[in-house]
Order: structure tokens, then C-alpha cells, then sequence
């Protein structure tokens, strides 16, 4: 796929946004746009990563596998970030498998190259440098977050009822649903049950009755893998503070206002 005049002048990943011009320009000659296919794993466990990617409106999933060959979702990155994080971190190989969830393109280009660009030590490495803490920021403040709900629920089997203890499970969905859109731009997107249950750790069926909840609360429209956000300000009053948090540190590092889209 050719790398045409307007993805050249206005890149749709936010990290190649926000290169100066000159540094995003030395890249140009090395990237190309490829087209991420439904499910196209991008690079496996314990295998070298030879390719990085910056990701336009696709959106990919970081798994580890368990010893029964059971998967669980660590990270989520799309136009905010880049596929392949642990080139620039002196290492090409990963305990993680990366794989396409939501189809679209990314920018392409050789793990060598970008690490030689890289070590420069000019824009680029400051850009995702703040990336890197960004991502660390976030797993500080799931892992906090994950910790103190399960703490919640585990209280709530002895002392509250079966519907109390969705309230928690809610508000983890909504917090997802709002990071999906932010990253697609969108307030209309496919996910699976599945992804769904991949990235807040629980069964089909906690899923199903998170989002029927949020759905019968007139915040969002799901039907046959599909979300819709209807209430994107109910929404984010009922996704637990991680969203806030997280949104405003990625906006602070980039140097931009937190998005409030409507």
C-alpha cells in the first residue's frame, strides 16, 4: 500500500503527529502503509520483532498465554501508540503476543531503522519516551485500579447482593468503551464478547449483563458485536477514575488539552 500525500502531511497516529516536521520527515523513506487485518498476529511470544507499527484506527490487542494456553489482555494500543515497544527498550523479543482486533492500517517500518533513529536522541526518542511512560502510567493505574476492585467484590460477596456487585464490572466496561472510542474516534465500533471479557478478566456472561445494564441506562446500544456510545457524558460518569487519570496524563505528555468529545 502507497504511502499517499495525506497520511504524508497529516499522519493519523498520534505519535507521528507529534514529531516536528523535519525528524517525521527523515521516517518518511523508511515507513509504508500496510494494511491490519481482522485477528493478523503482529509479532508472538519469544520471537523477534522485526517489524514496529503505528497504528492509524486499528486497534491492537497485547496478550499473555497462560500455561493452560488461556489468554489474558495487558495492553490496548491503537493511534496513541505503537505496536512493538520493547525495540526501543533495547530488547526485540517479548513475553507477549500482539494481535489485530480491530482491522484498518498503521505505518510500517523496519525495528533495525527505528532503533537506529531512535538512539539519535532527537525528537523521536523524547516522543516515545513519553509514550513509554504513558503506557507505564496506565498499568500503575489499572493494576491499582483491578487490585481495589477485586477487593470490592470479594467484600461484596459477603455483604452485598448480586446486583451491587455489578456496579464495579460496570464501571470497568464503561472505562473501556470510552478508551475504544477515544482511540477509533468514534462513537460507533465493533467488539466482540470476547475481546470484551479478554480485557476486564471475567466471563461472557458478567460481560453481557454489564452492558445489557448500560444499555438499559440509555449510555450505550450493543447488538451482534456492535457498541454504540449514546450517552458519552453518563458514560464517563459511571467508568471508574482510571479513565480520567489516564486520559490526562497521555494529554499531558503530548502537550495537548484531554479530549472531551461530545
Amino acid at each position: 500500500m502507497s504511502l499517499d500525500k495525506n497520511a504524508l502531511e497529516q499522519p493519523a497516529n498520534k505519535l507521528l503527529a507529534a514529531l516536528p516536521a523535519s525528524d517525521y520527515q527523515r521516517l518518511i523513506p523508511h515507513m509504508k502503509l500496510v494494511p491490519l487485518s481482522n485477528r493478523q498476529v503482529l509479532y508472538q511470544t519469544g520471537e523477534p520483532i522485526t517489524q514496529v507499527y503505528f497504528p492509524n484506527k486499528a486497534v491492537v490487542s497485547i496478550v499473555s498465554t497462560m500455561e493452560d494456553g488461556s489468554t489474558v489482555k495487558v495492553g490496548l494500543v491503537s493511534n496513541e501508540g505503537m505496536v512493538g515497544m520493547p525495540v526501543i527498550l533495547g530488547n526485540n523479543t517479548t513475553i507477549t503476543t500482539a494481535f489485530v482486533q480491530i482491522p484498518d492500517t498503521a505505518m510500517q517500518i523496519d525495528a533495525d531503522i527505528l532503533k537506529s533513529e531512535f538512539n539519535r536522541g532527537a525528537a523521536l526518542q523524547t516522543v516515545l519516551l513519553h509514550y513509554v511512560q504513558r503506557v507505564y502510567t496506565q498499568i500503575l493505574q489499572e493494576s491499582a485500579c483491578n487490585r481495589f476492585h477485586q477487593l470490592e467484590e470479594r467484600l461484596a460477596s459477603w455483604l452485598l447482593t448480586v446486583s451491587d456487585r455489578l456496579h464495579t464490572l460496570e464501571e470497568r466496561l464503561a472505562r473501556w468503551l470510552l478508551t475504544v472510542s477515544d482511540r477509533l474516534e468514534s462513537e460507533d465500533f465493533p467488539l466482540t464478547q470476547e475481546f470484551l471479557s479478554q480485557m476486564l478478566g471475567v466471563r461472557r456472561s458478567g460481560v453481557t449483563v454489564a452492558a445489557s445494564t448500560l444499555s438499559r441506562a440509555g449510555m450505550i446500544s450493543y447488538q451482534r458485536g456492535h457498541i454504540s456510545i449514546l450517552n458519552r457524558k453518563d458514560l464517563e460518569a459511571t467508568s471508574c477514575e482510571c479513565y480520567r487519570v489516564i486520559q490526562n496524563e497521555f494529554a499531558r505528555l503530548l502537550g495537548k488539552k484531554p479530549s472531551n468529545r461530545a
